[in-house]
């Protein structure tokens, strides 16, 4: 596709449309080769041995997206650049301790090894969704560290224009609401899987309109 070549027949309705928007706004290749790549490494799903090498894995799966979108909207500049991988990266990360209680019986773990040595919680206890308090101490500092990534990065939905910047401004409340949720059960992710339903709308719309510049 990228070569100037048609798609095969087995993704032409996928690739056939890609090809034309690639083209038509000079998307940037390697954003979509890393999209690719973290497909092929989550296959695997290998473990991660700290807090590094876990975003090392976001940067190839979630912080993409972002920085295509802001490509679609010529916004290049470095900081905006940076808050884009942070809402991204945070989203990755936030999506990882919402599905702890669904992961762990499918035997993936996104939890770095450091994290679960330092609470001494298992890869067993994962898998297992062994509620106790050093899990919850777990979760809790894995929230904080999302909610923080997430914080960095939210002025930037201020700053986009038009639709998408409002869109922004809803998918980082929604970040931040299951964040809230996993607060509200005591961090006891390992044992129910939070949810954002319709009662959550409104609640994300008024966050959303009133967003500040520098605050979430």
């Amino acid at each position: 596709m990228l070569a100037g070549q048609a798609p095969g027949p087995r993704w032409s309705g996928v690739f056939a449309a890609l090809s034309r928007q690639l083209h038509a706004f000079a998307m940037p290749p390697q954003l979509l080769h890393d999209l690719l790549d973290a497909f092929e490494q989550d296959v695997h799903n290998p473990p991660y041995a700290n807090r590094r090498s876990l975003l090392d894995y976001c940067r190839l799966s979630a912080n993409p997206v972002g920085r295509l979108l802001l490509h679609l909207y010529d916004i290049h500049d470095e900081r905006s650049l940076q808050q884009s991988d942070n809402i991204c990266s945070a989203l990755q990360l936030i999506n990882f301790w919402q599905d702890l209680s669904v992961d762990g019986p499918r035997g993936r773990c996104y939890v770095p090894q450091q994290d679960r040595d330092t609470f001494a919680v298992s890869g067993a206890d994962l898998a297992q969704c062994r509620d106790s308090p050093q899990a919850r101490q777990l979760v809790r500092v894995l929230v904080d560290w999302s909610h923080g990534l997430m914080q960095q990065g939210a002025p930037l939905a201020l700053r986009v224009p038009g639709r998408a910047g409002w869109e922004l401004r809803l998918v980082v409340q929604g970040g931040l609401r299951i964040l809230e949720k996993i607060r509200q059960m005591d961090h006891a992710a390992l044992t129910e899987r939070p949810r954002i339903g319709r009662g959550d709308a409104a609640v994300l719309l008024w966050r959303a309109a009133n967003m500040r510049r520098g605050a979430a």
